[in-house]
């Protein structure tokens, strides 16, 4: 039996907000979707009010088209939301994706350290100097953003 075996509609589009983000800190917000939905398939109507109800599990029976429209703004196939068998294949493919997204992006974290500090090191001590002090100040500033919202 498929671990999607009785998976929710809610729980698979909300797999899905999870899994396909525009960047690896921050999923898409259900306005996005809708916007984006409206503005490539003009004969879908659908508002974020809706989409907060279907992953909510307050609306539960959507149209074909809201499906398809889903499914295309998440780049998977429609039956995702209905066959337990494909819903499988796309959490697996979603999860290597996920995982390779997350590789990238610890890749480029370092290499921009890495740019930084040869950059640095070409530099005068002055000049050095005065790019650890503006350091200091956009850590301090980091720092005091992660009190005031700690679940970033």
């Amino acid at each position: 039996m498929s671990d999607q075996a009785g998976r929710s509609l809610a729980d698979r589009l909300n797999q899905l907000f999870a899994a396909v983000r525009p960047t690896p800190r921050h999923e898409y917000s259900n306005e996005h979707v809708a916007a984006a939905i409206r503005e490539s398939a003009s004969d879908v109507s659908i508002s974020q009010s809706y989409i907060w109800q279907l992953r909510n599990g307050r609306k539960t029976n959507p149209t074909l088209k809201h499906l398809q429209a889903l499914a295309g703004f998440f780049g998977v196939p429609t039956a995702y939301f209905v066959e337990d068998e494909t819903a499988g294949r796309i959490t697996s493919q979603l999860a290597a994706l996920a995982a390779e997204q997350a590789r990238l992006h610890e890749a480029s974290q370092g290499n921009d350290v890495k740019l930084m500090a040869m950059r640095a090191g070409q530099l005068s001590q002055e000049h050095r100097k005065q790019v650890m002090d503006l350091l200091d100040v956009v850590y301090r500033l980091e720092q005091a953003e992660r009190e005031i919202r700690p679940h970033d």
